[in-house]
């Protein structure tokens, strides 16, 4: 007989429970992935928007080499034509951002209460129909900022649909076992669809930058539709269904009628000359009883608990810790968001590149994100700190960011390396404080077992980075306009914020591993 080859006995040693968290883990990571990758291309199309006209607006005159301007030749977007269109580009950004933060809120107070596979089809499917309309403003040449600000109002309020319900599903599937790991892995799903929002919306973008909407829009819909028919919110679920397909369908019996002491009972007619075979028949009509049987239906008995109810918005914030990583992920999600709205353009004007090609390069930034979430996850799981895993990445991202501020002294070699680290050292708190820190706070042993808890957690900590996330990129459009040094220096301080808001767990965290090191630190009620 042919040996078995090594491919086909590692995918045997894979038991159905483990097929299934597989399948769980790169669903949810092409489901997220298609949130971000709608998300991104405002950041592509900002450049094409407003156009640094002036090789198509100066022209030399037919008697003087002077060139002279041809306001006729306009090929900026209306209204990002005047002469303040950071700030109207900073207003977009802020409202989808600002609805995004608000929604975040009540997301998860709201998906604990629905269904989490329905729940995150309707937010993908709505989420796909605001992007595709962004995109139709021009193929409809449509020039009116309150239509683009409304669009990006209502698709920052179905995007929130997304965050709490595929860490709620992921939490259901991981236990807390190389949670930093999985989990960072796992987050990847943000740089991923970062680098494919870019690269598509960096395709159509000089043509027709609709396109750069409308098919991520097309993307996330699909996803949406993939997800309702093939999402598994728990473990549970698969079991309960595994055994309603396997219960036995026996043959049923004939049935007859008989009345004993006026009543009408029921009794199941066998077979002439058949004996009462369970022990339940045999004790109601004796063991001389032939040819009737009482039916017995099987019974499977389960210790009754009452079902943990949802926690509250203030039960939540009682959790330790809670609101420490969540006023560490205001800031920095603040520095995050601002590369991921703000970075092609400062490409752009930095480096003086095209749209595509500032696009393309801005990917880089969210390759090291990819990097410095792993690591991130790893770090924190080899030493049980996740807080001085995070204050040790924000306190070496300070001057990484003041380094990225001179990014047009650079050559394009150092401008790549650049790229790479300062976009590991920003995502990596990031990252993990969304994943690994919310799924451990989720399920923290104050809970006493209440599953229910993760979404809101989440949505909590999440919701107050998405503060920060919209505060950055309004503030990016309002001092980019006095240079770019000053968006730089809002941005330390920011990291600079976040370092200080973990110092406490920090502390705690050191003093808890003198003794026991190597050991996640539990959060203790303060």
């Amino acid at each position: 007989m042919a040996p078995v080859p090594p491919g086909i006995r590692f995918l045997a040693s894979f038991n159905r429970d483990q097929w299934y968290k597989a399948f769980t883990f790169a669903l949810t990571f092409l489901l997220y992935t298609s949130f971000h990758l709608s998300r991104k291309p405002i950041s592509i199309v900002k450049s094409e928007l407003h156009k640094n006209c002036s090789h198509v607006m100066e022209v030399p005159t037919e008697n003087s080499q002077q060139p002279r301007l041809q306001p006729e030749l306009d090929c900026s977007w209306k209204p990002f034509d005047r002469n303040n269109y950071k700030q109207l580009l900073g207003a977009m950004d802020y409202s989808f951002l600002c609805a995004y933060a608000i929604g975040m809120y009540l997301s998860g107070i709201i998906g604990e209460r629905l269904p989490i596979r329905l729940y995150l089809t309707v937010g993908m499917l709505t989420s796909g129909l605001f992007t595709c309309l962004f995109g139709l403003g021009y193929i409809y040449d449509i020039h009116s900022l309150g239509f683009y600000i409304f669009v990006q109002v209502a698709n920052g309020l179905v995007q929130t649909t997304g965050w709490p319900s595929v860490v709620t599903c992921i939490g259901n599937w991981f236990g807390k076992g190389r949670r930093g790991l999985i989990m960072g892995l796992w987050n990847s799903h943000t740089s991923v669809g970062n680098i494919l929002g870019s690269l598509i919306a960096g395709y159509y973008v000089s043509s027709n930058w609709g396109l750069s909407f409308i098919v991520p829009g097309v993307i996330i819909a699909v996803m949406g539709v993939i997800c309702f028919f093939f999402l598994i919110e728990h473990p549970n679920d698969l079991k309960t269904a595994s055994a309603q397909s396997s219960a036995p369908s026996n043959q049923k019996p004939h049935k007859s009628w008989n009345g004993v002491n006026g009543h009408k009972d029921l009794y199941l007619q066998c077979k002439p000359g058949a004996k009462a075979q369970s022990w339940d028949t045999e004790l109601l009509l004796g063991q001389e009883t032939i040819g009737v049987c009482v039916p017995v239906q099987q019974v499977v008995v389960v210790k009754s608990e009452a079902e943990p109810s949802a926690i509250s918005f203030m039960g939540a914030l009682r959790i330790p810790g809670v609101v420490e990583f969540s006023l560490c992920l205001l800031f920095a999600k603040l520095v995050s968001y601002t590369f991921l709205f703000w970075l092609p353009l400062y490409i752009t004007k930095a480096a003086h590149l095209d749209a595509k090609k500032a696009g393309d390069l801005s990917t880089l930034f969210d390759v090291g994100g990819i990097v410095g979430g792993i690591l991130a996850g790893v770090i924190s799981d080899k030493m049980g700190k996740r807080a001085t895993t995070c204050a040790v990445m924000l306190l070496l991202a300070a001057p990484t960011l003041y380094g990225f501020s001179m990014i047009s002294q650079f050559g394009l070699g150092p401008t790549i390396g650049m790229l790479l680290v300062c976009g590991g050292l920003v995502n990596g708190p990031y990252a993990l404080i969304t994943t690994a820190v919310s799924a451990d706070l989720g399920t923290h042993k104050s809970l006493k077992g209440n599953a229910r808890a993760l979404s809101t957690v989440t949505a909590i900590i999440d919701g107050t980075g998405s503060v920060g996330a919209a505060v950055g990129p309004l503030l990016a459009g309002l001092l980019s306009a006095q240079g770019w040094d000053q968006v730089f220096y809002m941005l330390m301080t920011a990291d600079f914020f976040a370092l200080l808001l973990l110092l406490r767990l920090v502390m705690k965290e050191l003093r808890s591993h003198r003794s026991r090191p190597g050991v996640a630190v539990e959060l203790k009620e303060h």
